[in-house]
């Protein structure tokens, strides 16, 4: 008890050791999603700043799920981490909330390696830059990829897979798996409502499913609802397996996702194959930042330079599935894969050298498939609305068969509760008489 007093004591003193200057300047503060960075990266990063500024320096490395438990670590909790990866739309909400420092592009012995993120992608993050900030200089591509169709070849056929028909038609009801976002589900369902005014040229992807008026907010609602009954569950990260073991045949999802999934399927012998529907869908982009609080942005810039490297960023590829921002001739060199028979047009990324490629469409989209994707902007004012319509989708929609069990089942819980409480009663009321009987008994008479 003693030592525990004492260890509380301690602990202030302890924490404000670490957070000294001198001790923090030799502290990088790493906040990752889980699973996003190549083996021995890190350890890599230690050597490459010890050479570059002969510092030692120590690495602190955390991961989180959702964007928003990071953002509210950083804005509410004043939390000092040093560099953070956000997707797109949480980069454009923290430079409008000022939380962001300038990246550092000036380092003392190397060159400044952020030239090779893709002029694509520089030009896509610029859509979120906001006055006085542009976003290019507060945050740099790390990976992106697209939204769109993982499904079972032996069940669907890519016909039927490349329209987001496949989720709401009956066919494929109780087969199918959803991401648990509400901001995909938002823009995959604003997309199928508007089928024909998309065909028709009257209404583009990216003013679908950046509109949350009320009137576009009630329909996706509706179509959400509509969707609901065909869905056998909304998943963060479980459909990757359901997919691979061939239970489910249908699973919108996030690119990376599917091409793990795939390569994991095709070991056990499913094959699986992934689409991005031809009405359109979304594109996201994830990046480094250095949030406002950060104690030590000195590494943090070096960091994010550091992984720019082309050797880095395919490192990063192998392991994690997705696809990286950086875009030089080794990256695409390393992706030809003379045995497809088919070919890419990828100028939009690597220029002249990547027309008509063999390179793998999941990962790297053809040029036709990125012209029909958008991304999806920061909801902002309309972020509780959005998350309010969210909530009713969720909460509702049991079906009336699953309704009535439920409804019976409170009814006799409740009666047994009630029965419980009666026979406890009857028994209280029971031993209340009989203690009296026996004080009655044991009186002592004049």
């Amino acid at each position: 008890m003693r030592k525990a007093i004492l260890l509380l004591l301690l602990l202030p003193l302890l924490n404000a050791c670490y957070n000294t200057g001198d001790e923090r300047e030799h502290v990088l503060k790493i906040y990752n999603w889980a699973d996003y960075i190549g083996d021995g990266v890190l350890e890599d990063f230690q050597a490459y700043y010890k050479e570059q500024t002969g510092e030692e320096i120590r690495i602190v490395y955390q991961t989180f799920d959702i964007n928003e438990i990071m953002l509210t670590k950083i804005e509410r909790g004043h939390e000092d981490y040093d560099v953070v990866c956000p997707s797109e739309y949480i980069i454009e909400r923290m430079l409008k909330r000022d939380l962001l420092l300038p990246i550092d592009t000036v380092f003392n012995n190397a060159s400044n390696l952020m030239r090779n993120i893709a002029p694509y992608i520089r030009e896509q993050l610029d859509k979120i830059s906001q006055p006085g900030r542009p976003a290019n200089r507060y945050a740099a591509g790390y990976m992106w990829g697209t939204a769109g169709i993982l499904y079972n070849t032996a069940h669907v056929t890519r016909e039927e897979a490349s329209t987001w028909e496949s989720l709401w038609g009956p066919k494929f009801k109780g087969k199918i798996l959803m991401k648990e976002s509400s901001r995909d589900a938002y823009g995959t369902a604003i997309i199928y409502a508007h089928t024909k005014e998309l065909a028709d040229g009257t209404l583009t992807v990216n003013e679908l499913m950046n509109d949350q008026s009320p009137e576009a907010m009630e329909l996706v609602e509706k179509t959400l609802k509509a969707l609901k009954p065909n869905v056998a569950g909304w998943e963060t990260d479980f459909g990757k397996e359901m997919m691979t073991k061939g239970e489910l045949w249908i699973n919108m999802t996030w690119s990376g996702d599917a091409v793990w999934s795939i390569e994991e399927a095709a070991e056990i012998g499913v094959n699986l194959d992934y689409v991005v529907p031809r009405e359109g869908s979304n594109v996201w982009y994830d990046g480094w930042v250095i949030p406002k609080y950060a104690r030590n942005p000195k590494a943090a810039s070096y960091f994010i330079n550091f992984m720019c490297r082309p050797d880095i960023a395919l490192r990063n590829m192998d392991a994690i599935g997705y696809v990286s921002a950086i875009a030089t001739p080794e990256i695409l060199e390393s992706q030809i894969d003379t045995t497809l028979e088919y070919t890419s047009d990828l100028s939009y990324f690597f220029g002249e050298e990547g027309r008509n490629v063999q390179v793998d469409g999941i990962r790297y989209p053809d040029i036709s498939v990125v012209n029909r994707c958008a991304m999806i902007r920061d909801f902002g004012d309309q972020t509780r609305e959005v998350m309010a319509m969210w909530s009713r989708v969720k909460g509702d929609n049991l079906g009336f068969g699953m309704t009535t069990i439920l409804v019976i089942a409170l009814f006799v819980c409740c009666g047994w509760i009630g029965y419980k409480r009666y026979r406890r009663y009857v028994r209280r009321k029971l031993h209340r008489q009989m203690r009296m009987r026996r004080h009655k008994q044991f009186q002592p008479t004049n």
